[in-house]
């Protein structure tokens, strides 16, 4: 019985990325042995992979050097191939790869750096406010249905209402934590003169907002009471379990500040009952 297309593409796949296939059998010998043939593809798909994972991850390679780099996303592509027909989704398991990954260990802040690195192409790549999208896609769905936050509308919410309130934020909005100070090592390291400056590993944690306003992807420092009201906000929790939350970690928060702010600056962009 013949081979089903399906099989044939599992076989060709796994000849390429695991040389487990004998390559005669699903290439036919031309001007080079079918072996040949089968290697400059492989070559090609791995170089090409590679180029995708040091478009998004600079900071890596640099921290790494070229060479290690290499060699983690030769890993990185054998154990987690494209499933996707989108090149930009290509490296979201990067992160936990690294944390993985031994020859990496003794890098700990690497994987958080990782972290970062994919927040902000997603936050680059992401839909607005208004659902138009930077790689026709829209990574957070739902939220860029939400027509941007006109304050006034809020004055029809009854005082009763306020706690049940579900705030949604703006599509391009990532979080991301670490015990490091991941921001200043991503930019120490996506900077492009060679004087990369020391950077103090116990200078303390980070809690970032990566997000992009208008055409420039942000990253700001956050509160830890800040940083959980997001993240509580980004689960979807109502404005009064939102609010727990954060004063939970900060009692002193100034609650009406922050969300003043983040409708000013479209870090919140609507809201339902």
């Amino acid at each position: 019985m013949a081979p089903s297309l399906r099989e044939i593409q599992q076989c060709f796949i796994d000849a390429v990325l695991h040389e487990q296939v004998d390559p005669a059998s699903i290439v036919a010998d031309g001007r080079f042995p079918a072996a040949r043939h089968l290697q400059l593809y492989r070559n090609n798909v791995f170089e090409s992979l590679t180029a995708a994972l040091r478009a998004v991850y600079p900071a890596i390679e640099r921290l790494v050097g070229d060479g290690f780099f290499c060699y983690a996303a030769h890993e990185y592509v054998v154990q987690h191939p494209p499933t996707s027909g989108n090149l930009h989704d290509f490296g979201n398991r990067f992160a936990a790869f690294l944390a993985a990954f031994r020859p990496a260990s003794r890098y700990e802040y690497l994987p958080d750096v990782a972290r970062l690195e994919w927040a902000w192409h997603e936050a680059f790549h992401a839909a607005d406010a208004k659902g138009r999208s930077r790689a026709a896609k829209n990574m957070a769905p739902g939220a860029a249905d939400v027509p941007p936050l006109d304050p006034a509308s809020l004055a029809n919410v009854s005082p009763e209402q306020y706690a049940l309130l579900r705030f949604h934020i703006h599509p391009s909005a990532r979080l991301v934590a670490s015990r490091f100070p991941v921001a200043a090592i991503w930019e120490a390291n996506i900077r492009t003169d060679d004087d990369v400056p020391e950077i103090d590993l116990d200078a303390g944690a980070d809690q970032l907002l990566v997000i992009r306003r208008d055409l420039t992807v942000e990253v700001e420092h956050l509160g830890r009471g800040e940083y959980a009201l997001l993240e509580a906000m980004s689960r979807h929790e109502t404005l009064g379990e939102a609010c727990k939350a954060a004063l939970a970690h900060q009692p002193d928060l100034d609650l009406v500040r922050c969300l003043q702010e983040y409708v000013r600056r479209a870090t919140l962009i609507g809201f339902s009952l």
